[in-house]
């Protein structure tokens, strides 16, 4: 177990051990927000278990009951994240020490969270956050934006960071596509694994990750989001339409 004086320290091996069984594979997000008729636990333990019978690595879930009821349906690693609103800062995911302890609640082998260089609320740290995940011999996956944000992450002690949000924050470009120049930024710089996230539609796009040294892939709407999936299609169908 690691203590506040040694976080940059090598993880134990059952943690190492865990971090390198994920490499190579792909991870399913199974979470849906309110007003998603998937919302809630019941029905994401059962999307849970899909994805892992079709060969996910691990499962990324959010909330305290969406992680038990997985952890009850399946036999994956969960990466748990809490999402939140807070007034005085931007940051959502797992963004304070009793967000993470929530998480850890579960049992959950894994945290994520917001590893941007931003305001946390009431001016807590990420290291912090991260201290909290390693003494309880958990994994710390820190959430990115931009080139930016690797440095404030790996000082803090994160064990993996990822693109998840670029183009999600006021400081990272928008696009459809993922942020493969940040992920190849980040392979030839990060002293950690380092998972694409974010906008990853296609089977394309994974292999193009892997090419580019992504450590594992991250996938969420384009597996777990019906209403999205069905609205891409749509649109596609109305663009048809409109060339007629």
């Amino acid at each position: 177990m690691r203590t506040s004086t040694d976080q940059n320290a090598p993880a134990p091996r059952d943690t190492r051990e865990l971090l390198d069984s994920l490499r190579g594979g792909v991870i399913v997000s199974c979470q849906a927000r309110p007003g998603n008729p998937l919302h809630g636990p019941d029905l994401m333990a059962i999307m849970a278990r899909a994805a892992e019978l079709g060969g996910a690595r691990a499962l990324r879930v959010n909330g305290p009951e969406d992680i038990a009821a997985v952890q009850r349906a399946t036999d994956l690693p969960v990466m748990g994240i809490k999402k939140e609103d807070h007034d005085d800062s931007p940051v959502m995911i797992t963004p304070t020490v009793a967000s993470v302890r929530a998480v850890l609640a579960t049992g959950a082998p894994i945290v994520a969270l917001d590893g941007t260089n931003r305001l946390r609320p009431g001016g807590e740290t990420l290291a912090a956050s991260v201290r909290e995940i390693h003494r309880a011999n958990a994994l710390a996956f820190a959430d990115l934006a931009t080139r930016e944000d690797l440095r404030h992450a790996t000082s803090a002690g994160v064990d993996a960071v990822g693109t998840t949000l670029s183009g999600y924050t006021a400081e990272s470009p928008k696009s459809d596509e993922p942020d493969f120049d940040l992920l190849e930024w980040l392979v030839k710089h990060s002293p950690v694994p380092v998972f694409a996230e974010g906008r990853i539609w296609t089977p394309e796009h994974v292999t193009r990750a892997f090419a580019l040294g992504a450590s594992f892939v991250v996938i969420g709407t384009a597996i777990t989001n019906p209403m999205a999936i069905t609205s891409r299609f749509v649109a596609a169908a109305g663009t048809a339409r409109d060339g007629e």
